[in-house]
């Protein structure tokens, strides 16, 4: 008897956090109360942080209100869960931040689920596939018929800041010279003034672009990249993760999925 408590005073001296977790009985019902489902529940309210400056996911309109695709996503799912829509935006460098501090309790901003990105959230299963292409410069960069054509000493490459086209161009073309903006706006002026041989961004948006600046752009609007845009919500919450998948996957079979797909895509995609 005596060499048994020794041994557990032993065990408890070496493994302090495993005593701890012997001596509480954690329920499935207790997770359930702690998880970012039930707050939101309870809370009556669905945070959803975004960037509203990504046409068509998310963009304002002529008061100033958030729109898009994204937008009526979240609508959606918020609706779906009984409780109202709070959209915050925010910066596309803090949206992380926010999700991680407890600010808003998911992501939805046209955000690329990587391996890099998923040490820091959980991402759902995708809910847009697309890659990225070029907006090329007329002036600077005439002619070119492939996106490893900027892989060369001298090109000039425009990205946003954060974004998948960021970290895609440092390792795709390390010749070149990246410039970095915080505005898509800015990235795009880059190319149309000829300052930038290039601007690598998600298909529709270089798409939407060109035909905004047809006299001085032309675009490679084949995707080079994989990128599947997927719900991106806090570390460790398996119910709402559950959730939003089974909500994605549901919709999608009702034919909601494909009404918000052809009120934003139907004229945009080549």
């Amino acid at each position: 008897m005596r060499k048994v408590i020794l041994c557990l005073f032993a065990f408890s001296m070496l493994f302090p956090s495993a005593s701890k977790v012997m001596a509480v009985n954690v329920t499935p019902y207790d997770i359930f109360k702690g998880s970012t489902l039930n707050q939101i529940i309870q809370r009556g309210t669905l945070k959803v942080g975004m960037e509203v400056e990504y046409y068509p996911f998310e963009y304002s309109d002529k008061s100033g209100h958030p729109i898009g695709f994204d937008v009526d996503l979240a609508r959606l799912a918020a609706k779906e869960l009984g409780v109202k829509l709070v959209i915050k935006d925010i910066e596309w460098t803090g949206l992380i931040p926010a999700l991680q501090t407890g600010k808003v309790d998911m992501i939805i901003s046209g955000m690329t689920r990587t391996l890099t990105r998923a040490k820091a959230v959980s991402f759902t299963n995708p809910y847009f596939v697309t890659g990225l292409c070029a907006l090329i410069s007329q002036k600077r960069a005439p002619g070119l018929t492939s996106v490893d054509q900027l892989n060369v000493k001298g090109r000039i490459i425009a990205v946003k800041t954060g974004t998948t086209g960021d970290l895609i161009a440092r390792k795709r073309f390390p010749k070149a010279r990246i410039n970095r903006f915080k505005d898509e706006t800015a990235c795009v002026r880059e190319v149309v003034t000829g300052r930038a041989d290039a601007f690598i961004y998600d298909q529709l948006s270089i798409a939407k672009h060109q035909k905004e600046n047809a006299g001085s752009t032309y675009a490679l609007l084949k995707p080079f990249t994989y990128e599947p845009f997927a719900i991106a919500i806090r570390k460790g919450d398996f119910d709402f993760l559950n959730w939003l998948n089974i909500f994605l996957e549901t919709i999608k079979a009702d034919g909601r999925y494909k009404g918000l797909y052809d009120k934003y895509f139907h004229s945009l995609i080549p």
